[in-house]
């Protein structure tokens, strides 16, 4: 059978993150990736509705060993999924990607220290199994096969066509068509302004407003630093920059929310019409941050509101029907395509099942370590990105720290590296503190946090940094050990 030391599964960003710091800090490990779609990319590659991109900046959602080094700084999906399909080529990591392989179950033994994978391979799914020493789990943090979508009342009776973004249909043809949008948040804001501009109208159809910043789509800051200094240079400095920016941000937005609402009110106020209702359709209910915010770029949104391309409806759904959307205020909202831009359906570690020593494991009773590792499981860590920040950023972080567990491991000879809970008593929390609807459903699913290091899940990159990259490995959470057989 197949040994491996280290199987990464998912060939989106995090796998390939992975795989370079795999590389390039311990050259001599064996490894493979396992991708269970038919091409590389992750998210960048199974979302193609018009105008997907990233509601990140690239010099943070970048990785931290390859510059970006495009003029935009908000990227659409095909730059990001080139820029992929470059670093994999550029380190020639394609070559250990092995597409359509899907793992099935993840069981590990202690007496050999070792995780049995079973998985299918190729349209035929044909069975296979093998074995790794660790197992690196980069697989996202929501369903690829299905969404989040609500039944509306009556949607039997529409005789037009509904999509979901997630499984938008190639080639579709909204030219001159009347298009509704369900939905507030980034897929929805971005979705609007791509569509306006063939569409004979396009309607943003919410329930409760969402923040939404305009920043500029390119960064006229970076591309004029890259001119003057070495890529590198330029790429590490505009990156820190912007991770100073988001952490301050994000910060004063805890500290004072009302001061950072009303300033984001207030930026909102200066680029759409005098008569637009903002206190309706663009102002949130809740604080700034505790759902994400919705980025757009050169104020695209704004610019077809303005143009009378677009328009926004805060209202509930009472019920579809032949021609429409009838609203629980009694007006109605004509259509002829229908996308559900409602959502994601989080998943913990893409539903794999996994047993420890023949005991299934329920990660939603285990604990979080570092936000990557999982109380009572060896061997086993997982890429979760930011709430506040561009996921990339805890993705690399993570992988250097995979990568000083393996070295520990064979310098004190040891085979096992398992994060437990002792007698300590910690306060459980979700594992995410967002109200986002999307992440509420799920969070019963996922670990819990703890109320002290390294139980808690800290949203700060710079604290993760100096613990992930400098912090002792050997502190009283993590035990390393090898079998007594050995």
């Amino acid at each position: 059978m197949e040994h491996l030391d280290v199987l990464i599964v998912g060939a989106g960003i995090s796998g390939i993150s992975g795989a370079y710091h795999l590389k390039s800090q311990c050259p001599g490990k064996s490894y493979a990736i396992f991708e269970g779609r038919p091409a590389i990319g992750g998210t960048w590659d199974l979302f193609r509705y018009p105008g997907i991109r990233s509601d990140s900046d690239m010099y943070t959602l970048g990785f931290s060993f390859k510059p970006w080094t495009e003029a935009k700084a908000i990227a659409d999906g095909p730059s990001i999924l080139n820029y992929l399909h470059e670093t994999a080529d550029e380190h020639a990591i394609k070559s250990k990607i092995r597409l359509n392989h899907r793992v099935v179950s993840a069981s590990w033994d202690s007496a050999t220290a070792r995780w049995t994978i079973d998985y299918t391979s190729g349209e035929a799914q044909e069975k296979g199994q093998l074995t790794c020493s660790f197992l690196y789990m980069c697989t996202g943090y929501y369903n690829y096969s299905q969404a989040h979508r609500p039944e509306f009342a009556g949607e039997e009776n529409f005789k037009g066509q509904i999509i979901h973004p997630q499984f938008w249909p190639e080639n579709l043809d909204y030219r001159g068509k009347k298009v509704v949008i369900i939905g507030s948040g980034a897929t929805a804001v971005t979705l609007v302004p791509a569509m306006s501009d063939q569409a004979a109208h396009v309607t943003m159809l919410q329930r409760s407003p969402t923040y939404v910043v305009s920043r500029p789509g390119e960064d006229a800051f970076a591309n004029n630093l890259r001119k003057i200094l070495p890529s590198k240079l330029a790429y590490g400095l505009i990156r820190w920059r912007n991770v100073l920016f988001q952490m301050y941000f994000y910060t004063m937005a805890r500290k004072h929310p009302a001061q950072v609402k009303e300033r984001l009110l207030g930026l909102l106020k200066e680029e759409l019409p005098a008569d637009f209702d903002m206190a309706k359709h663009f102002t949130p209910s809740y604080n700034p941050w505790d759902q994400r915010l919705c980025l757009v770029p050169d104020a695209d949104l704004f610019t077809a509101i303005k143009a009378g391309k677009a328009s926004v409806v805060t209202d509930h759904i009472e019920r579809f029907d032949d021609a429409g959307i009838v609203l629980k205020s009694g007006e109605r909202i004509d259509a002829d395509i229908i996308v559900t831009a409602t959502g994601l359906q989080l998943q913990v570690l893409s539903g794999v099942p996994f047993q420890v020593d023949g005991t299934a494991v329920d990660f939603s009773k285990t604990f979080s370590y570092k936000g990557m590792m999982y109380s009572g499981v060896p061997n086993l860590a997982s890429a979760f990105g930011y709430t506040n920040a561009s996921w990339t950023l805890k993705a690399d972080l993570t992988a250097e720290y995979m990568c000083r567990l393996l070295k520990h491991l064979d310098a004190t000879g040891q085979t096992t590296c398992l994060p437990e809970k002792g007698s300590e008593v910690l306060e459980p929390a979700p594992w995410l503190d967002f109200t986002s609807g999307y992440v509420t459903r799920a969070m019963e699913n996922f670990p819990k946090q703890g109320h002290v290091a390294p139980w808690k899940v800290h949203q700060n990159y710079a604290l993760d940094l100096m613990a992930f990259r400098f912090g002792k490995l050997e502190d009283d959470v993590m035990h390393f050990s090898k079998p007594k057989a050995a």
